[in-house]
């Protein structure tokens, strides 16, 4: 079987899904291909549910310049749609006089990127807010949130429906072709294998988006940067919330270390941690419990009278390896590859979520 259709979104995660959204928005006839059952069960279903607000990136990245947009983006969306949210607001927290220099050089970056509702507050203040920290000083993050993400792709994907998007659920993309400008995909379905012939296409693969690229003959592979897998598990705190915002300490290379979120119904959790992994695996590991309580005492002493136990894991999409440079998100199109009509999108981790919207915008753009 064969057909031509105008425009496919590979991949119905949040990104995918605001993709769709705003092509289909545009006027443009969308169908959707996700090889899972259903929308968001990917990065998408596996984080903190944070939306950031866009204090830690490099000046000019894709990251800040999109995290700070989508921000906006999503809160009005959110407030549109009655979506659940709490613009509870966060602490970032230095435990010693090094970790204070650190706040320094956040709260700059934060400026620079377009925050402007950041603030340093001593010991005393943070104290004021969160009684049960343990800190030399903090940054407040007003604009930090956490929201029904589930709710919030269910929303994306029916806007894009009532555009006449469709979705093709168990669809996987095995190979294609790029021939004369022309895109060709092979896809494996529940009723067997077809080709699809398109004029405009999206990679928004997610984990799986290096594969696809790489099985498209004509596309060049040395496009396709690499790929890493870094693991990050989740705990859950049983009681009582210890606090009323969030708390992150002072970022890593790699993460942001491992922080304290609470969901939309009020359960408090600690992580993600970081762990590089060859392959997709979404076990937790009872043994990280004791790395998760030295992580967190740091900042909460009170953690030693209290149970954690295992929760659920992520993968971020990562394009640098362990030790390495943290890279920016790759929006690729035709001024890269030559390929009139494509975009692949890599390394679509945190803050992507938050991103998700001001992420579709730049792709339509780019289109």
């Amino acid at each position: 079987m064969s057909d031509n259709v105008d425009c496919i979104v590979i991949g119905a995660g949040a990104v995918g899904l605001a993709v769709a959204r705003k092509m289909a928005l545009k006027g443009r006839k969308v169908h959707v291909l996700e090889k899972a059952d259903t929308i968001g069960t990917g990065v998408s279903a596996r984080n903190s549910e944070v939306i950031h607000a866009g204090l830690y990136y490099p000046q000019d990245s894709l990251k800040a310049r999109l995290c700070v947009a989508g921000r906006a983006l999503l809160y009005d969306y959110l407030n549109e749609r009655g979506i659940d949210y709490k613009r509870c607001g966060k602490l970032i927290v230095a435990t010693n006089y090094i970790e204070e220099q650190a706040l320094d050089g956040i709260l700059k970056k934060a400026q620079i990127n377009g925050v402007d509702d950041m603030i340093k507050i001593s010991q005393a203040e943070a104290l004021s807010l969160e009684p049960e920290l343990l800190c030399k000083s903090a940054l407040l993050s007003p604009s930090t949130g956490v929201f029904d993400s589930h709710t919030y792709m269910l929303n994306l994907q029916s806007d894009a429906e009532s555009c006449g998007a469709t979705f093709a659920f168990l669809n996987s993309v095995i190979g294609g072709c790029i021939e004369n400008g022309k895109i060709e995909l092979d896809i494996l379905s529940k009723s067997g294998k077809l080709k699809l012939r398109c004029k405009t296409l999206i990679n928004a693969a997610g984990l799986g988006a290096q594969k696809v690229a790489l099985s498209i003959k004509g596309f060049p592979p040395k496009l396709v940067p690499p790929q890493y897998f870094a693991k990050g598990s989740y705990f859950t705190l049983s009681g009582k919330p210890p606090f009323s915002r969030m708390i992150y300490p002072i970022p890593g290379e790699a993460s942001l270390g491992t922080h304290y979120t609470c969901d939309m119904g009020g359960q408090g959790r600690f992580g993600p941690d970081i762990q590089w992994v060859d392959e997709i695996n979404y076990d937790v590991d009872p043994a990280r419990v004791t790395s998760f309580y030295n992580a967190i005492r740091r900042y909460w002493p009170g953690i030693e009278n209290r149970e954690i136990s295992p929760a659920y894991s992520g993968i971020r999409p990562k394009t640098h390896a362990a030790g390495t440079k943290t890279a920016d998100f790759v929006i690729q199109d035709a001024s890269i590859h030559g390929v009139n009509s494509l975009v692949n999108l890599f390394g679509i981790e945190s803050p992507g979520l938050t991103a998700s919207m001001a992420i579709s915008n730049e792709v339509a753009n780019s289109l």
